[in-house]
């Protein structure tokens, strides 16, 4: 039995995997039931790579073309292989999917503005065409709120922004701070639905391009701004902060001066809302094909680590909501996105890139379906007085928020339709 053979086989609780060598033999692993694939190795090296560093090895192999999966695809395999093991029924073969992760090297690693910039700039940078290929409208990149899961990406995008938004408690005038900004999509919304001003902060120049045109063609740029500046660089204070899949890109060793950093450009009675990935147990070492190839410096945190930090510079945690499963649903969007754009992605690119990314957003289903990740909305305030004594405003707000957001999007299309003057 192989090396590779030894692994599927603790981590299959049912349906088979056979596993084809370049040589031509074959072994089969799995008690069936289910699903019964087919792992072709076009390299010997890649059973090797994959003991030594399953995570790493498999993804490197997958996405050079060195190992193929028939009679399925890289997210069936997934499924029959990781899916079988879930994070909360403590199954015994996820342990051999931990070796070659090292929880040392995250926890010395520093973030400076320098090595953060850089790190952004690896992601973001590789050109806003691609995301316009498998995100929404507005260029969300970040997990999405289902109402229903059968609703449009574009739907529940929408409603994210909402949810987000009502958490704020914002009133008109107030100035709000958006830390990790992406395209501006959300700087804009917030502008559009409850008339505040915005300034958002990015790391990345292709984003900061398009949100500063969005702002221009929104005709809003004097009341939503965008700068490529690090959060620890803003100045001022600002009645809300926001920050959504940002805090990902923190790193461990930083989060007491990300909390230090809110808590200062907070106002006395301000409201932030901090939405991240992170972990249901305790924090772990990052993936390593991910921390390689998708998000160098990456760590998703624990609630306890969270709240440890933000406890220190004494900011309330006044609302915690876990968004279990919705950014599974997110990922399965995209991913279904990706493949139809595929022809397009590898003219951008090239097959090995298109393969890295497929693998990225199948990856990312199964550590949301079955893994030990989810995510956290956490609202902090400096003052306990600051927001009402119930969450019904909450409710309101998020149902206002979409119904205006609703009317200015017919009226836009109106507007549109509308003849020109002759």
């Amino acid at each position: 039995m192989s090396l590779l053979g030894m692994l599927i086989g603790k981590l299959l609780r049912q349906g088979q995997v056979t596993i084809i060598s370049p040589e031509g033999s074959r072994e089969t692993h799995g008690p069936g039931g289910d699903k019964s694939l087919t792992v072709r190795i076009h390299d010997n090296r890649v059973k090797y790579e994959i003991a030594r560093n399953p995570r790493l090895g498999f993804g490197e192999a997958y996405m050079e073309g060195r190992l193929t999966i028939e009679g399925g695809d890289i997210l069936e395999f997934l499924e029959l292989v990781v899916g079988n093991n879930r994070w909360e029924d403590g199954a015994a073969g996820r342990k051999a999917l931990h070796k070659g992760k090292s929880l040392f090297k995250t926890l010395l690693r520093r973030n400076n503005p320098t090595s953060a910039r850089k790190n952004v700039a690896h992601h973001y940078d590789i050109g806003n065409d691609l995301y316009r290929l498998f995100l929404d409208d507005d260029l969300q990149y970040s997990c999405a709120y289902f109402t229903d899961p059968s609703n449009s990406l574009e739907q529940a995008q929408s409603d994210k922004k909402a949810h987000i938004a009502a958490k704020l408690y914002l009133k008109p005038g107030q100035r709000v701070l958006d830390i990790g900004c992406g395209w501006g999509g959300t700087a804009l919304y917030l502008n559009r639905v409850a008339d505040v001003d915005v300034l958002g902060v990015t790391l990345s120049e292709e984003q900061l391009k398009v949100a500063r045109q969005r702002a221009e063609q929104a005709g809003v740029s004097d009341r939503v701004k965008f700068e490529l500046i690090d959060y620890r660089a803003v100045a001022g204070t600002f009645d809300r902060i926001v920050s959504i899949g940002m805090f990902e890109h923190v790193g461990a060793a930083h989060y007491e001066e990300f909390y230090a950093a809110c808590h200062d450009l907070l106002t006395p009675d301000g409201v932030m809302l901090l939405h991240t990935i992170g972990r249901f147990g305790d924090a772990g070492a990052p993936d390593p094909f991910t921390d390689k190839w998708i998000f160098p410096g990456y760590h998703l945190p624990s609630l306890s680590q969270m709240f440890a930090a933000s406890q220190k510079v004494r900011l309330i945690s006044s609302d915690v909501e876990t968004l279990r499963l919705h950014y599974a649903y997110t990922l399965r969007a995209w991913l279904e996105r990706t493949r139809a754009a595929k022809a397009e992605i590898v003219k951008l690119h090239d097959e090995r890139f298109y393969r890295l990314w497929e693998f990225y957003l199948a990856g990312g289903i199964l550590m949301f379906e079955s893994g030990g990740a989810g995510n956290y909305q956490v609202q902090y305030v400096r003052n306990r007085t600051a927001l009402p004594i119930t969450r019904d405003y909450m409710m309101e707000a998020e149902a206002r928020y979409r119904a205006t957001d609703g009317e200015a999007k017919t009226a836009t299309k109106r507007a549109r339709r509308a003849p020109s003057p002759s």
